[in-house]
């Protein structure tokens, strides 16, 4: 075990152990139990470097429930988090879809302005705090330059002539001119104090009013953000976002499963469409600054009666080539496919859990190299295992015995591995093309 692993800080061991065995990926302490992946981060690495410079991209990250697509997520949340952007991160549900008939669409662009954040609030709730950091910026730049001191009104002349020239940016944009008054709005209501006018801003920016009589009375707009347009003011966030000073915005939505539930086939198609439409402004240009990555299953891209593949503009886009096969896959493709993690990669995180229940419980680690390689090789050596067998259910088990041996010294590995939960009947056993992957963890 390594000397980084004995250093993890108590509240993150706790975070991420309960976390894990609860059957949820932590939001903090990836770092410490990151194992394998290593190409498809790459990938999506590059693209985050592309976005910076003013690009745009969107992937498809596929994998079985439990198989890391969450994991993988909020790896590359925090990496780009702290390479200065901005991540707004949702989950589709029933309520939540890219496109309804019943506020749906919307539903999920709350979501996702809600859960805005940056390295500073990676909890999210972030909007308030980037529009407050981006006018001290602007009102710091401008007495730089002008030597005026704050409260002489033409200092706020000067910084009126910086905001106008972000808005002016921004209102080339579809929907930008009115976006751009609400910043202006914002600016003056922050200058002159009024938290209420504030704050009907934030009301606004975060989708929740519904009417264009009270957006009108109130601000001064005649327009709402809807169903049909909520991706719209996305693109319009990540072009400001750049200009108050971030590297670019990236777009996170999970559990694209719930599309291919919708019941209704005419309201599946709308929402592959408002997907195609994301797709294509990313892929031509049309979107800067952004990225936009969805988590899917297999079953919920390539079933052709309900999945993304039975809206035949996006098969025709997606669908592997006739060259990809697992264990080569193309991962500069739009779709990246999670091969599963090697016994030896899951070896290594059982070996990183193990150092961090023990630094967080204080006691000497029980688990050795031949143990932990016996657990393992049990958990893959399970009927079906090769194709089935996932991330969360091994970490899931593995917990489950640490926890057990450290409340009951009196017990053993061997005996916890030997038991009838744990062992496989000899009826069970697996072909011997299947065993052999796993010679090295035999003790």
């Amino acid at each position: 075990m390594t000397e980084d692993n004995r250093k993890v800080p108590r509240r993150i061991a706790q975070t991420v152990l309960n976390a894990l065995k609860g059957g949820v990926v932590p939001r903090i302490g990836l770092p410490y139990i990151t194992v394998g992946r290593k190409s498809e981060i790459e990938a999506l690495l590059h693209d985050v470097d592309v976005i910076s410079e003013g690009g745009a991209s969107f992937r498809f990250i596929v994998g079985r429930y439990g198989a890391g697509k969450s994991f993988l997520l909020q790896t590359i949340r925090n990496y780009v988090m702290d390479r200065g952007f901005i991540v707004a991160d949702a989950d589709l549900s029933p309520e939540r879809r890219l496109q309804g008939t019943r506020g749906q669409g919307l539903a999920t662009y709350r979501e996702l302005i809600g859960n805005l954040s940056t390295k500073t609030k990676p909890e999210g709730g972030a909007l308030t705090l980037v529009l407050d950091r981006w006018i001290s910026s602007v009102q710091s730049q401008a007495a730089q330059e002008t030597g005026l001191a704050p409260g002489d009104p033409a200092l706020t002349a000067a910084v009126d002539k910086k905001i106008y020239a972000v808005t002016d940016a921004v209102s080339e944009l579809v929907h930008g001119f009115e976006f751009a008054r609400l910043l202006s709005a914002y600016y003056h209501a922050y200058v002159t104090d009024d938290d209420e006018t504030r704050a009907k801003v934030v009301r606004w920016f975060r989708g929740e009013y519904t009417l264009k009589r009270e957006a009108k009375e109130t601000l001064g707009v005649n327009i709402v953000i809807s169903d049909d347009d909520w991706y719209e003011y996305l693109k319009l966030f990540a072009a400001f976002f750049r200009l108050a000073g971030y590297a670019g915005m990236m777009i996170m939505i999970d559990e694209l499963v719930n599309i291919s539930k919708i019941p209704n086939a005419v309201t599946r198609q709308y929402n592959y469409e408002k997907m195609l439409t994301m797709y294509n402004d990313t892929l031509q240009g049309k979107a800067h600054y952004l990225g936009i990555i969805m988590g899917a299953t297999p079953q919920a891209v390539e079933d052709k009666r309900r999945g993304v593949y039975s809206y035949e503009a996006l098969r025709s886009r997606l669908a592997e080539g006739r060259f990809s096969r697992p264990g080569a896959r193309d991962l500069l493709a739009p779709v990246i496919r999670l091969e599963p993690l090697t016994a030896e990669e899951m070896l290594v995180l059982c070996e990183k859990l193990t150092a961090m229940h023990a630094g967080l419980y204080g006691y000497e680690p029980r688990l050795g190299t031949d143990e932990l390689a016996a657990f393992i090789r049990l958990e893959y050596i399970r009927i079906g295992a090769d194709a089935n067998i996932t991330p969360r259910e091994v970490i899931r088990d593995f917990i489950e015995l640490l926890d057990l041996l450290y409340q009951h010294p009196d017990m053993t590995a061997e005996t916890l591995l030997q038991s009838e939960e744990f062992t496989f009947a000899p009826s069970q056993a697996v072909s011997d093309e299947t065993d052999e992957g796993f010679a090295e963890f035999t003790i």
